[in-house]
């Protein structure tokens, strides 16, 4: 029965309870119970206009405790802060209200208490109505050929790995060729530690073992700490032997391994940043001028990485509960991978006191109008290369000048200077000719087969 049908249904009943006598009424409460679901007492509040369906219904519950100010406070760090979930926003919300008091003028202490107080689903109410929701855009695809000698000496790591440190890292790249894998353009190389899920970006003019080793090198400069896992992918770009003399050489090498052959889950938590950290900023359009490099690579290192790792609280799945046919997960409370690492007993007191100085030089507001600002030159530079390719694509398809009828040049024209046009080169077959259309020929009648009964 349709929502119309429901409420067409309980308007009749409700006109036709009152004229009933005492034995009508408890026939008709039984009536639209077996028909609605309800129970009795629920069924003669429906019937006394008590109750009711669709919009019209009465919104049972106590009356939301947020107003109109803490709305705009947990919509602004809210959209600043890449919209995170309610569990995200909740452990969001203290490392940032003294950055927006700094903005936006002082807030009162209730004020400040009744936000930090909201519970994640009471949070989640509030940014719903301004989430939005986007199409896929389209995939790229990877390039290059793999080494089988290496896919022999690199183990395979497949399944949960437990780790108590940081330094254990997956790493892929991401291209940037907006579908087409033809000339060069960017790629992005992305590092996600399993531990505490810092996330560290690079740029590259391709994929090829070279790129990947510098960007690499330059990563590895500003983590905060040492390499010791490396989990890969089978692709080209890391299976080299470039890149197999700068991690096994070294005086203590990483415990390299790569991942089964298309088996993503495999590395769950890089596939995952590949998406938030790179596609759902620079989007999945073409990045083909090598100017751009410089670009993308300051976004990553001074704003979007600090305000990231610094500033946006991460979950991590602890259990896997299988009830049936459903699955229920279980994490940890969130933090970001700044406090992570200086949760960790593993990690040293100086590089605690070094990331804590560090911490104290960023504003999460300033750094997000900066990702803003830098977004903006960015793709301002990437539609104008889109633009001259779409020129350059229109003046090919015009029509070729070879193609087009020669003047005849008069006879007293001035012909110095002139190229006189040239023949075209005789053809040892001679051209075909058209061959006159003929009459279709009727088609011939299939006799019948004569059966003979005895």
């Amino acid at each position: 029965m349709s929502e119309k049908s429901k409420r067409e249904y309980l308007e009749s009943s409700r006109a036709r309870y009152p004229a009933r006598n005492r034995a009508g009424k408890s026939l008709l409460i039984d009536e639209v119970s077996d028909v609605f679901g309800w129970h009795r007492k629920h069924t003669i509040k429906a019937l006394n206009g008590q109750v009711s369906l669709g919009d019209h219904a009465k919104k049972r519950g106590s009356k939301p405790t947020y107003g109109v100010v803490e709305t705009e406070v947990i919509l602004a760090i809210w959209k600043l802060s890449e919209q995170p979930c309610g569990l995200r926003l909740k452990a969001t919300l203290p490392s940032w209200l003294g950055s927006y008091q700094k903005h936006h003028g002082k807030l009162s202490v209730a004020l400040r208490d009744r936000i930090t107080n909201y519970s994640a689903r009471t949070l989640e109410r509030i940014t719903r109505p301004h989430r939005l929701s986007g199409e896929r855009g389209r995939l790229g695809r990877k390039t290059g050929r793999t080494s089988h000698r290496l896919k022999t000496l690199i183990p395979v790591q497949c399944g949960p790995q437990e780790v108590d440190r940081p330094g254990w890292m997956e790493a892929d790249t991401v291209s940037h060729g907006g579908g087409s894998s033809s000339g060069e353009f960017l790629w992005s190389l992305t590092l996600t530690d399993l531990h505490t899920g810092w996330t560290e970006l690079g740029a590259l003019w391709g994929n090829s073992g070279s790129e990947v080793r510098a960007g690499l090198e330059n990563i590895e400069k500003r983590m905060p700490f040492g390499l010791l896992g490396f989990d890969c992918d089978n692709g080209s770009e890391f299976l080299n032997t470039v890149l197999e003399h700068y991690l096994l050489t070294r005086d203590r090498p990483p415990k390299w391994t790569r991942s089964r052959p298309y088996k993503k889950n495999d590395q769950a938590h890089v596939e995952q940043k590949n998406f938030t950290h790179v596609r759902q900023l620079l989007g999945y359009g073409r990045y083909g001028e090598i100017e751009l490099k410089v670009l993308v690579d300051d976004l990553y290192e001074s704003a979007w990485l600090p305000l990231r790792n610094h500033f946006t609280p991460v979950m991590k799945l602890i259990e896997k509960i299988r009830e049936g046919s459903r699955v229920k997960k279980i994490y940890d409370k969130p933090g970001s991978p700044y406090q992570r690492l200086l949760d960790c007993a593993e990690v040293e007191e100086k590089t605690k006191r070094d990331l804590r100085k560090e911490h104290r030089q960023f504003d999460p507001i300033d750094l997000a109008r900066s990702v803003e600002e830098k977004l903006a030159v960015i793709f301002k530079r990437v539609d104008r290369i889109e633009e001259e390719r779409a020129e350059l694509q229109a003046w090919a398809e015009e029509e070729p000048e070879e193609s087009r009828p020669v003047t005849a040049i008069p006879p007293a024209a001035d012909l110095r200077g002139v190229v006189p046009p040239v023949a075209a080169a005789p053809s040892v077959t001679p051209p075909r000719k058209s061959r006159p259309k003929l009459a279709n020929k009727p088609k011939k009648q299939q006799k019948p087969n004569k059966s003979w009964v005895s």
